[in-house]
This record gives C-alpha cells, sequence and structure tokens, in this order.
C-alpha cells in the first residue's frame, strides 16, 4: 500500500478545489441471512444465538465424506425477492465453490453461485428528496453460504472463532454501477430492507449482521465514460455508516487526484468513530478465487409451475399496498408508506380492520398515538396487551363521540390491556363515557371562563390561540367526559354572546 494513500490525507478535506469535475460510481453488494430454520446445505439450525459452536455437523464442519443438500425453501425465497426486485428467475442456475482460506470458512471453500446466479437483470426504483426517480439495475441475486464468526475481543493474545454461522444460507444482491450519490445508495439499502421484511425473507437486522453491504467505490471525471480504479469498502452495517463511508472514499479518491496519487484496487475497512476508511489488503479478482462448479450439488431446475406457484403466494408489495389503501380509504400516500412499512402494524391493522367503521381513524391512531406509546414503552405492536378486537372496539367508540381520546388512552387502554373485557363494557364500569349533561358543562364553561378572565379578554381582542387553553381546561375539569367538538362549539357560542 502507498505511502500517503490513507493517513496523510486530512479526513475533512478542506480543499476540495476541483471535486465538482468529478461524478461517483457506486455499486453495491447487499448480503441478506435468509430466515430459514436450516441451513443451505444441512439440517443444523440456522437462527443465531445458542453457545458458541453448538449449531454444527459435519457437513457445516466439511469433513471427509459430508454430503451438502439443498434447502429447498431456500430457493422459493430468493426467487420471492427477485420478482420484488423486477428480475428474470432463470430455470437453470447452479453451484460453484468459490476458495479462499479464513479462519472462520471451515472447508477452506465456500459454496456461491458465480456462472449461473438463480436471478438475473431486475431493478429498482428509489424517489431521491428532489422529488427525481432513480432506476437502479440489478446485475444478480444469487444464493451462498454464510462463513462463521471472528472473534477478537475474548482475549488479549487469542481470536476464537464461533461457527454457528457457518452455512447459514444468504442471498446477495449485486447493482450495476448506477449510484450517483450517498443518498441513492442509502435509499436502496432501505428499500431493500423493507422488501425482505414485508416478503418475510429476512428480518433485515443490520444491528445482527443479518442485513450487511459492501460499497464499490470510485470517481471519475465528469463525461468520462470508462470507470475508474475501484475501491470496495466492507461489511457496511448501517444506513448512515453506508452514506459515510460512500462520502469519505469520494473525497479521499477526489484528494489523491488531486496530488496526482493513482487509487490503488484495495479492500478497506470503515470505522464508525472516525468516519474514514483504511486499507484491509489489495482487491481480489475473481481468477483469485479459483471458481469451479461444485461437484457434490447438481444443478437447480426451476419450472415453470414452480415459478408461478410461487409467484401466485406472493404478498401485494408495498408499493402497490400504499396506492390501494390511498385509493380505497382516502388515508394520504405518507400515512400509508408508514403503515405498509411497520410490518407488524401492518399485520395488526389488517386484523383490526374487518371491525372497525372507519379504517382512516384506525391508521390515525396506529401511526400517531399507539406508535408513540409503544416507541415510550421500547415495544413491539405484538407485543402489546391489546387485541385488535379491543382496539376495534375503541375505535369504534372514538367514531361515534362515545369515549374522548384522553379517555381512552389515560384511562380504558391502561385497564385494559391483559384482560379479556370487552372496551365498551369496561367503559361503562369506569364511567368513561360521553357525558351528555349539558347543565354541567355549561357550568364547567362558565367556571373556566371565569377564573382566566384575561385571557377572555384577550379573546375578545381577537386573540384566537387562546381559545385551546378554555377546551382544554373544560375537558379537564370534566375528567375527558365530554365530547371536545361540543366543548369548542359552547365555548365560542358563550364568548361570542359576551362579546355582542
Amino acid at each position: 500500500m502507498q505511502k500517503n494513500l490513507f493517513n496523510k490525507i486530512d479526513a475533512t478535506f478542506p480543499e476540495l478545489t476541483n471535486s465538482s469535475q468529478f461524478e461517483l460510481v457506486t455499486g453495491m453488494e447487499i448480503h441478506v441471512q435468509l430466515n430459514t430454520e436450516e441451513k443451505l446445505f444441512s439440517s443444523d439450525f440456522a437462527a443465531a444465538g445458542g453457545e458458541a459452536n453448538s449449531h454444527l455437523s459435519i457437513v457445516s464442519l466439511g469433513l471427509p465424506g459430508a454430503l451438502p443438500v439443498l434447502n429447498k425453501q431456500v430457493i422459493e425465497k430468493a426467487v420471492r425477492i427477485g420478482l420484488a426486485l423486477n428480475c428474470k428467475i432463470q430455470n437453470f442456475n447452479s453451484f460453484d465453490r468459490k476458495s479462499y482460506f479464513y479462519a472462520d470458512l471451515p472447508k477452506g471453500y465456500q459454496i456461491t453461485q458465480d456462472e449461473n446466479p438463480i436471478c438475473v437483470d431486475g431493478y429498482l426504483d428509489v424517489k431521491r428528496a428532489d422529488g427525481i426517480v432513480k432506476r437502479i439495475r440489478i446485475n444478480r441475486i444469487h444464493l451462498e453460504e454464510d462463513a462463521g464468526k471472528s472473534l477478537h475481543d475474548q482475549d488479549s493474545n487469542y481470536s476464537y472463532i464461533d461457527l454457528n454461522r457457518a452455512g447459514v444460507p444468504l442471498i446477495e444482491i449485486v447493482t450495476e454501477p448506477d449510484i450517483r450519490t450517498s443518498e441513492e445508495a442509502g435509499l436502496i439499502l432501505s428499500e431493500i430492507r423493507k422488501l425482505i421484511r414485508h416478503l418475510d425473507v429476512s428480518d433485515g437486522n443490520m444491528e445482527a449482521g443479518n442485513l450487511r453491504c459492501d460499497a464499490n467505490i470510485s470517481i471519475r471525471p465528469i463525461g468520462q465514460t470508462e470507470y475508474g480504479t475501484r475501491c470496495e469498502v466492507k461489511n457496511l452495517n448501517s444506513i448512515r455508516n453506508l452514506k459515510k463511508a460512500i462520502e469519505f472514499e469520494f473525497k479521499r479518491q477526489v484528494e489523491l487526484n488531486n496530488q496526482n496519487i493513482p487509487v490503488v484496487q484495495s479492500t478497506l475497512n470503515f470505522d464508525p468513530e472516525t468516519g474514514e476508511t483504511s486499507p484491509m489488503r489489495t482487491k481480489e479478482e475473481a481468477n483469485d478465487y479459483r471458481y469451479f462448479p461444485d461437484p457434490d450439488l447438481p444443478p437447480i431446475f426451476i419450472s415453470d409451475e414452480w415459478l408461478n406457484t410461487i409467484k401466485e403466494n406472493m404478498p401485494e408489495l408495498p408499493s402497490a399496498l400504499i396506492n390501494r389503501l390511498h385509493e380505497d380509504y382516502g388515508i394520504s400516500l405518507e400515512d400509508a408508506s408508514i403503515l405498509v412499512n411497520a410490518t407488524e402494524t401492518f399485520k395488526f391493522f389488517n386484523l383490526t380492520l374487518p371491525n372497525v367503521s372507519h379504517p382512516k381513524t384506525l391508521v390515525n391512531f396506529l401511526n400517531g398515538p399507539i406508535r408513540a406509546l409503544l416507541s415510550e414503552r421500547q415495544i413491539e405492536i405484538d407485543e402489546w396487551l391489546i387485541t385488535p378486537n379491543q382496539l376495534a372496539k375503541i375505535i369504534n367508540l372514538v367514531d361515534d363521540r362515545k369515549i374522548t381520546h384522553q379517555s381512552v388512552f389515560q384511562e380504558l387502554i391502561p385497564a385494559l390491556e391483559g384482560t379479556t373485557k370487552d372496551a365498551e363494557q369496561l367503559a361503562m364500569e369506569l364511567s368513561l363515557l360521553v357525558s351528555n349533561d349539558t347543565q354541567v358543562l355549561e357550568t364547567l364553561v362558565e367556571q373556566v371562563l371565569t377564573k382566566y378572565e384575561h385571557q377572555v379578554a384577550a379573546y375578545k381582542k381577537g386573540k384566537k390561540g387562546v381559545l385551546g387553553l378554555f377546551v382544554g381546561e373544560v375537558m379537564k375539569e370534566g375528567k375527558g367526559k365530554f365530547d371536545p367538538v361540543i366543548v369548542n362549539s359552547l365555548i365560542i357560542k358563550k364568548l361570542e354572546n359576551e362579546k355582542n
């Protein structure tokens, strides 16, 4: 590695006088760990966790005489994501061996797909902040097995190896070098994470390494068609780190050009603390891996009949769902997007929907106060102790103006959680239903207006914003038992009468 290639360049690059003469060229390799119960070629448990080196067999370890057997479920999950990314599904595909020697790769090779991947020639459209829709082409999606995990923080003198992950099924989504900004890269990764969750292909947990990506980054003068020398930044485990790595590497390569230092094709680490890349090794080429067909695995043939069955069982894709919710229920595209992209919340919505009168109210509750409540408690909606049927009853009570939002969240939901009680019956028992006693309400309004005589005077002079204070105080004094619309109307009526 050349002197001044990394350490001598200021990470802030204050003197990038000609950076506008270059454009970023980036392609991504996105690794998705599939959520199957078994590994790709053995019946070993594939889920994360468990004691180190406890999910192993002679197949995972690659012991002599052990033969791999393909997990059919992996094929179906790969096809689903391929269809979602507008790929051509190859009827004939096969496995190859990729040879390299790492301590966490027990066989000394990885089974992957080189010559005949399962999916090719797809694309994904992403919408940038400026409103422009950018199409990013997908070169291929191929299947491969994961490696084990090296642990460097267990002992000051030794590294430890946990092979539980060895053989866990992965798909690798390889884009064309169509990405021109870090924003586009972040959007691609975000959209793919939404898709794999929605399709139940993977949980997309980047912190756990179930979704990770590499970025191949180069620069070239604007107008030039030939690609520059690329560097690959490995194992980026968050959208934020992906964007920071791309931005740093673009600036680094521009600065090298400014100093007439050639970019060396290499594999890089990214340090989230410093925001900088650093060299791991020179970049391997395909011939370094000595690919050859795996002699123990026959080719896969995906018949048209099998492919059609997978297509028929595909759930509606997020973009179509968002448009349908918008058109059918009058929900804004933004609210529909929030709902659809929260997988568990959307499942809860579908379970609740058949029993509510106004779906729009349900969406407002799920995206607003319920989302805030769950966030505050740091739980997911499937851990919430309210059933979809109970929530439907609550929504209908609110729509029928039988109970206020205040009473729902301050008293009814806390009392209902963890019980099998009917929401309306419990609201009656707790005296939470809206009161129609106009005499009591008028008395409360008079008391509040008398208490805030200075604010009443301000209102009469045109300061209408104080109206919310009056409504809030009446609702507080009435313990949330009055319809706020009626309260608002009565207050305005009294204020206007006094004004006249």
